[in-house]
């Protein structure tokens, strides 16, 4: 999520033992026997992660030493930078790809640097500041493939003109609305690699947009229920748009997941909240752009402007939009190889503000398993595990969209807590589970979609482990064990003189090991964020300024076991250095007797810096081609860039452009694998 697109509310007022109290107990069980806080952070170092090194024999987890030695990092960690231009580790380059309003067909004029382009050229065109994303080879192609990139958010000074404006009454006008919503949601675009130089395949079968006002299909238990009945879809299987698109994910079988994160925002509710809607956190004060106060317009078509108030006004939800809010804040599935299909949101893996959606470990005759986490401060991670038991053949089948149904409308959704012992439970979000004060859920909300539609509020009975803003999760390709980004959490200050990271402004990443009936895991902490200079209290992992780093946010590895990690910074951190990505091979941080080990002051060398970001951006997003030899990073939000083509190149003194959200793709001067 964009430091820009959160607010310091707190939606959890839950009184779950907070994750710094769990952290801290941790910290002092692992040390009771050599005693005090010092012996605490010094031990820190040797942690070790139960579980990473087990005796059993399954291959899955147990790594050659052949494999470990194929994905050493072969670069050097690179200083920060703080320009406007990009800067990458040395024999690498980095160039602009697809960056907001390149056309994807005829149907849109060439993007116009004063921001005249109008709302046709966007809904035609690449949207606004690029988010997650997945690259899907064409047939195997490391040079052809569909690039499908999230919009999380727009800048109205930058999409217009003279920025967003509005009439005497206070109304926004037509035109800007709707370009604004176009410049929501999901891009998928067929990319094209000839001589070393990636570039958009201009008006491509499968180049397409989905906007906040496209219709899609609702799947799962919430499919059909009263709770979505909307004048739109008075049968509750349809409804307009998916937007503040943030995190996203994949699917086994070759589908895109975008995932809603930060739409309660787009909604008002002047009336009294409903428990749920004051939970997630609608607004009632008004719209983040105030697409509703173009209602009434003689153009509008079946509400689209008046839907995003959701006040009742008729006498049920057939006559109103009541509850056009409760159709968004679900797992998205985009079949990107068929252009004639529609969006289907997954209603079975939660509604809350979803940052992605990444499978785990997959095993034929085994459930499919997805993690989520719900990013604002005190929220939770969840699992959702299949009904279905995967099968290969499901891998590569003739309707996508099918086996999405197949795997992703059926199943158990399940949230974590952290206990203070080093392990974790799943409790599962049923009508069935036990509440901490005896009841049942079914008792307290409900059926599973009453349950589903307040998710949040069934966690918090269940005594769900409070987190510090889950972000990205990624999943090791060579052991499956799972790590998240918790960014940060200034909020935070349940906690002693024992826990040395009571204000948590700098985040960091935890993972786990599953137990093998997967109702528990094992975890413990990989890194933690900090500046260089701040003491050992604070900077647990000793890091250096070749590898400080705040705010960590996205994450994903690549298929060979590279784990890249990306930032969005908001400390002292950003004084040193842009917002970035480093990289690290987690199978190789090992301690003297080759058990997987955390970072540390003993090896710092392990995590590099690779990538650095210009003034004013995030970096996010993160994909490869099919042999590793592109990486795609996404700059979202640049202050003054991109001045070329070349992303390195920094925007001259004095010199103005219009800023423009683009992808990056990275590549190695020689053409080889990046990262070794």
């Amino acid at each position: 999520m964009s430091k820009f697109t959160t607010t310091d509310t707190v939606h959890n007022h839950s009184d779950n033992q907070p994750f710094s109290s769990v952290l801290e107990k941790n910290l002092s069980r692992r040390t009771v026997m050599r005693g005090g806080l010092g012996t605490a952070i010094a031990l820190l170092s040797g942690l070790t992660l139960s579980g990473c090194n087990s005796d059993d024999d399954d291959d899955d987890n147990n790594v050659s030493e052949e494999t470990l030695e194929s994905i050493k990092l072969a670069f050097e960690s690179i200083a920060g930078s703080k320009t406007d231009g990009c800067a990458v580790a040395a024999g690498y380059t980095a160039s602009v790809l697809a960056p907001w309003g390149t056309p994807l067909n005829g149907n849109a004029e060439a993007w116009k640097n004063d921001g005249t382009n109008t709302f046709t050229d966007q809904l035609n065109s690449m949207g606004m500041h690029h988010d997650g994303m997945h690259f899907f080879p064409i047939d195997g192609s490391a040079d052809d493939g569909l690039l499908v990139i999230n919009h999380e958010y727009i800048d109205q000074g930058a999409l217009h003109p003279a920025g967003a404006t509005t009439d005497a009454s206070g109304n926004r006008p037509v035109d800007e609305v709707r370009k604004e919503i176009y410049a929501h949601g999901v891009a998928v675009v067929r990319i094209q690699r000839s001589n070393g130089v990636w570039s958009v395949v201009d008006s491509d079968p499968l180049n397409r947009r989905f906007t906040s006002d496209s219709v899609m299909d609702i799947a799962g238990p919430m499919a059909g229920t009263d709770h979505l009945v909307t004048p739109f879809s008075l049968n509750a299987t349809q409804t307009r748009g998916t937007n503040n698109n943030c995190g996203n994910g994949y699917t086994p079988w070759g589908t895109y997941l975008t995932c809603e994160e930060n739409w309660p925002g787009y909604f008002v509710n002047t009336a009294p909240l409903t428990e749920e809607q004051a939970r997630i956190g609608l607004s009632t004060g008004g719209t983040r752009y105030g697409w509703d106060t173009a209602a009434g317009d003689a153009t509008e078509v079946e509400n689209e402007f008046g839907r995003w108030n959701v006040t009742p006004t008729g006498a049920d939800a057939t006559q109103d939009y009541r509850n056009e809010a409760s159709t968004f804040g679900y797992i998205v599935e985009i079949d990107p190889f068929d252009a004639s299909t529609r969006a289907v949101k997954r209603t079975a893996l939660g509604r809350f503000r979803h940052e992605g959606c990444w499978p785990g470990k997959l095993e034929e005759g085994k459930p499919v398993v997805f993690y989520s986490g719900d990013d604002s401060r005190f929220e939770y991670i969840y699992k959702f595990v299949s009904t279905a038991l995967w099968d290969p053949a499901d891998a590569n089948p003739s309707d996508r969209l099918a086996t999405g149904a197949k795997y992703m409308d059926e199943g158990t959704l399940y949230v974590a807590r952290f206990d203070e012992d080093g392990t974790g439970v799943w409790m599962p979000l049923t009508p069935e589970s036990v509440a901490q004060d005896g009841r049942t859920l079914g008792s307290i909300f409900g059926d599973l979609p009453s349950i589903i539609l307040n998710t949040r509020g069934a966690a918090d009975v269940l005594g769900a482990t409070p987190m510090d803003r889950p972000e990205w999760c990624a999943v090791s390709p060579l052991n499956g064990d799972v790590y998240f980004t918790l960014t940060n959490n200034t909020r935070r200050t349940e906690a002693n003189a024992a826990n040395p990271r009571i204000d948590n402004e700098y985040g960091h990443i935890i993972r786990w090991t599953e137990a093998d009936d997967m109702s528990g895991f094992e975890w413990d902490i990989f890194v933690f964020g900090s500046n260089d200079s701040a003491d050992a209290d604070t900077n647990l992992s000793g890091l250096t300024d070749l590898n400080e780093f705040a705010s960590p946010d996205g994450l994903g590895f690549d298929s060979r076991g590279i784990l890249w990690i990306e930032t969005d910074n908001g400390s002292d951190v950003a004084d040193d250095t842009n917002d970035q990505v480093l990289a690290v091979v987690p199978s190789n941080v090992v301690d003297a007797d080759g058990n997987q080990t955390v970072i540390s002051a003993e090896n710092q060398e392990m995590l590099k810096r690779f990538f650095v970001g210009p003034n004013g951006c995030e970096v996010t997003g993160l994909a490869f081609n099919a042999d590793n030899t592109a990486m795609f990073v996404n700059i979202q939000h640049p202050g003054n860039w991109p001045y070329s083509d070349d992303a390195t190149e920094v925007t001259p003194d004095g010199t103005t452009v219009r800023p423009r959200a683009s992808t990056v793709v990275i590549q190695k001067e020689d053409g080889g694998p990046i990262g070794v």
